[in-house]
């Protein structure tokens, strides 16, 4: 399902979650990141990204980090879901029932510009703003 052809569903006041889980959490055998990605398409959400940390620690308090002599196969991921309210609202109970041990975060946020036909300008990778997508 592209974008060609179509004016962008969100802009101007919208809502991100923030997913924060451990990279060796796991959902039928897979990536529990992956599988709320999975989910966030499926549903039709805008767009969801992964960030893979290199330290951090949660409620357990235990350090995770990527240091040179201990690669961590659990760093922290966050991920991060940008729609409105609506589609924000109607993903939640999903995103609760896959997400164990972890935290969610929700804040409002505003999409100065989105768009996803793939064509256009092309870009480094590099662009920090770039965001969800």
């Amino acid at each position: 399902m592209g974008m060609e052809g179509k004016l962008p569903r969100i802009s101007g006041p919208a809502e991100r979650l923030r997913v924060y889980i451990g990279e060796s959490d796991r959902h039928h055998g897979h990536g529990l990141w992956h599988a709320i990605i999975m989910a966030a398409r499926r549903e039709g959400l805008a767009g969801a990204t992964v960030h893979r940390a290199i330290e951090g620690f949660g409620a357990s308090s235990r350090i995770h980090t990527a240091g040179l002599l201990d690669l961590s196969s659990d760093l922290p991921i966050v991920i991060e879901i940008v729609d409105s309210t609506e589609y924000i609202e109607r993903f939640l109970p999903t995103l609760l029932e896959l997400v164990g041990d972890g935290m969610i975060t929700r804040d409002k946020v505003t999409v100065v510009h989105y768009s996803g036909t793939g064509r256009g300008r092309a870009t480094s990778g590099t662009d920090p703003a770039a965001g969800p997508g």
